[in-house]
């Protein structure tokens, strides 16, 4: 595709990171997903080559990119491997928390592994009771001394029982209506342990498990931020993290675009393509519009996080029309493949069972309708009320 990037560094870099995906990855995805392997060396590869760290400053080991550049290579790598793709996301978003809220010896000391592939991150934030309503969350964590105890089960978290950290977020009060908190959990913890992984009806080369904490202590110096900061911190790596599933979810419907114009162009009925039939071309078309659309949103709310302007609002409309249309493409690529798109002989059935869990995490798209609406009300309400006051 005709990518149009920021600078000259950044066309390299995503022209770099699509080599690697269609050379390293992309052979291997149906195999691992089949046998629901749990891809590391991927991400140690993409550690190397500086895939990490594209969206963080040099200091650290990163390239210093704008999120735009990154974004276009996650997407790349999301349309080679999915899970692989996502989980980029969620490493890179495990980050965001110490990046932006650590002190600067937390950073120093941890960034450069971070980033650099040789540790691998889980977000732990999820719970049973509070997915969507993540101020619902239960699990603890009591001072004692020099340390945090903390004490509950986190859900649904991606890389659970084969990261190295994990960014927790936990209640530093009994009382539900008092402060969250963030730390930064090592994986080798006494009293960490993790459920089996989730059987799921795609990405199972991306384990997801339940996290418990029983009586886990955390030094004090793991606190990600001041205490009580951790919603805050939670829904500002949300809106980065929505952004990756938007690029992972336009990378996937991509991928099955791709499947199905070219089996379009060498399916032979009636006694000739089937790509040459008017109402297969219509389909096509809205499917490639679709990934248009997906990708020109995505970028937009990128370049204003680049600029350095809200982009809550613009990242909820990115990551529902992104997952939308990952869903319809590929349900379409099932349709355009026919009877060979609903078996395993090719990857659209894949692609089409990987695009449905996009509509539900990092926040279901129901909850990005909610956010978008309360955001845009309450932009008009304030509106209009400095209208009246004029």
């Amino acid at each position: 595709m005709d990518r149009l990037l920021p600078t000259q560094e950044g066309q390299e870099l995503v022209a770099l990171v699509r080599e690697i995906a269609q050379g390293e990855l992309a052979p291997r995805a149906a195999a691992a997903e089949e046998a629901a392997e749990f891809p590391r060396d991927a991400f140690a590869l993409l550690g190397e080559a500086g895939v990490l760290g594209m969206p963080y400053p040099e200091k650290w080991g990163g390239s210093d990119q704008p999120y735009e550049v990154y974004l276009q290579a996650l997407e790349e790598i999301a349309a080679a491997w999915m899970s692989v793709g996502v989980g980029v996301s969620v490493h890179v978003m495990t980050c965001l928390a110490l990046a932006e809220h650590g002190t600067a010896e937390q950073q120093d000391a941890l960034m450069p592994e971070m980033i650099g592939g040789t540790l691998l991150g889980a977000y732990a934030l999820s719970e049973s009771g509070a997915g969507s309503d993540i101020a619902a969350m239960t699990t603890r964590a009591t001072r004692n001394g020099d340390e945090f105890v903390l004490n509950g089960t986190k859900s649904w978290i991606s890389h659970a029982g084969h990261a190295d950290y994990y960014t927790t977020f936990a209640r530093t009060e009994d009382d539900l209506s008092l402060p969250v908190s963030a730390f930064l959990v090592p994986a080798d913890s006494v009293g960490l342990s993790f459920g089996t992984p989730e059987r799921k009806m795609g990405m199972n080369a991306s384990h997801t498990a339940t996290v418990t904490f029983d009586g886990v202590a955390v030094p004090a110096n793991r606190m990600i931020g001041a205490q009580g900061d951790g919603l805050r911190i939670a829904l500002g790596s949300l809106d980065s993290g929505r952004l990756g599933i938007a690029a992972c979810a336009t990378g996937l419907a991509q991928a099955a675009l791709d499947c199905a114009v070219e089996y379009a162009r060498e399916r032979q009925q009636f006694g000739r393509a089937i790509a040459e039939f008017q109402g297969l071309q219509f389909l096509l078309a809205d499917m490639a519009a679709a990934v248009d659309q997906a990708r020109a949103v995505y970028l937009h709310a990128a370049r204003l996080k680049d600029a350095g302007r809200h982009y809550s609002r613009a990242a909820a409309v990115a990551k529902l029309t992104a997952t939308d249309a990952a869903m319809k493409v590929t349900t379409d690529a099932v349709q355009v493949l026919g009877g060979y798109g609903y078996t395993r002989d090719f990857p659209a059935e894949r692609y089409m069972r990987e695009a449905k869990v996009t509509q539900i995490f990092e926040g279901t798209n129901q909850i990005q309708r909610i956010v978008i609406a309360r955001q845009l009300i309450g932009s008009q309400v304030r509106s209009g009320l400095a209208t009246r006051r004029k």
